[in-house]
């Protein structure tokens, strides 16, 4: 689905708003007015397509305002309507069972405000796009900084059998990971006598991506048709817990029109400015939609219609290790602590008990405990060990329920 993500969206918001003379400050908008963004996109795809509405606030650093209770519908050549569901929070779905798009068709997008105001989008031509052939990585840098920092890692490429006279492309991928947390929970601590095995340690988790890089590709005449060796994600093994277990990538590959490509080409201009977005000055994004009644008015955001193609690979942690690579590391610390870690001055100062080094660290401050410790002679319990929450716990960052698709490689 289309992914005008927060980020493209804002720097639409100051692109539509902001007066043509500009100086490096936070403005207030004078002659402001609410633009509806439309997020929608439809393929040959088995799936249930989604269009999300939302509109511009005042605060251009602020999430677009939920347009909600909206009529919207998709119509074909043939002129039926195919109405999206009212999923609540702007979220328009289709039915997955009563339309799917298909190429060579054009498709047209209708929507109606509460306030009763329609919209709908230019008719966009369904084109056919070609097979992902080949999904791979190879070692690779990458240079950060303004050129002043290299990051070591892997690179994921694209090759794409030759298509059909096609001369613009996009991808977007969705990345999934399966990670470990370095000090688990693993006990319930109830008192100095009543230490708990957790049954199911939050241990192992998944976490998910989804690509908000506008990632396009234009086909001159006379070159070679067929994608070779497109880059598609750059990953710093030193920077991130990807590929420290097992690592997937789906890869999504859509033919587009010159003016849809021109939309992204420009919208990537704008993003590549970063925080910088007042060295230069901007230019108009142009959308496909317009307002039926006032063809001046204007809306953001674009509905895309194409044929989509998709592959997915796996790398295992195995895969990484003969590449002499460096590895990410947790920022991480166990704190075992006992009586004996604190002096004892009778009577005024009398010994600390484990309960109250349970309190300090667990109650009075955001640590997890985590296990306990015994004297390997004598088996007494010693101390108490306790990690930060998000070293401890893997659903503070990701989800713990595994994925349909996935398989573990081990």
């Amino acid at each position: 689905m289309l992914k005008v993500e927060h980020k493209s969206v804002i720097i639409l918001v100051v692109v539509f708003t902001l007066s043509t003379c500009i100086d490096p400050y936070s403005p207030k908008l004078k002659g402001y007015a609410s633009l509806l963004v439309v997020d929608g996109m439809i393929t040959d795809e088995n799936a249930s397509y989604t269009v999300k509405l939302s509109r511009t606030i005042q605060d251009q650093n602020a999430i677009p305002l939920k347009v909600s209770d909206a009529t919207v519908y998709i119509t074909g050549e043939n002129g039926n309507r195919n109405y999206l569901i009212n999923k609540g929070e702007g979220v328009y779905k289709t039915d997955s069972t009563g339309f799917r798009g298909i190429i060579g068709e054009t498709y047209t997008l209708h929507i109606t405000t509460p306030e009763g105001t329609e919209y709908e989008s230019e008719p966009c031509l369904m084109q056919s796009v070609p097979d992902i052939d080949n999904v791979y990585f190879v070692k690779d840098e990458d240079v950060i900084n303004n050129g002043t920092e290299r990051q070591e890692g892997v690179r994921i490429y694209l090759d794409s059998k030759k298509g059909d006279k096609n001369n613009y492309y996009r991808w977007e991928f969705e990345e999934t990971w399966k990670f470990k947390v370095p000090t688990p929970k693993k006990f319930d601590y109830i008192d100095s006598s009543t230490i708990i095995p957790v049954r199911y340690p939050k241990e192992f988790c998944w976490k998910n991506r989804k690509s908000d890089e506008i990632l396009i590709r234009e086909v001159y005449s006379g070159q070679e048709e067929r994608i070779e060796k497109e880059p598609i994600l750059f990953i710093a093994t030193n920077k991130s817990d990807r590929l420290l277990i097992q690592y997937s990538i789906l890869v999504r590959q859509f033919s587009i029109s010159k003016k849809e490509y021109d939309f992204w080409n420009n919208l990537k201009q704008v993003n590549e400015k970063g925080g910088d977005i007042f060295a230069k000055q901007p230019f108009t994004v142009v959308s496909n939609i317009r307002n039926v009644n006032d063809p001046k008015e204007r809306v953001l955001g674009y509905f895309q219609v194409s044929a989509g193609k998709q592959k997915r690979i796996n790398i295992n942690f195995r895969d990484i290790i003969g590449m002499n690579l460096p590895y990410f590391h947790y920022k991480c610390i166990r704190i075992e602590k006992g009586p004996d870690d604190y002096p004892v001055t009778p009577p005024y100062n009398p010994p600390v008990t484990l309960d109250e080094i349970y309190a300090t660290y667990c109650i009075n401050s955001d640590y997890y405990f985590i296990e306990p410790r015994y004297n390997p002679g004598t088996h007494a319990l010693e101390k108490l060990v306790f990690a930060r929450p998000e070293c401890a716990n893997c659903e503070l960052t990701g989800t713990i329920t595994k994925p349909d698709f996935w398989v573990d490689l081990n």
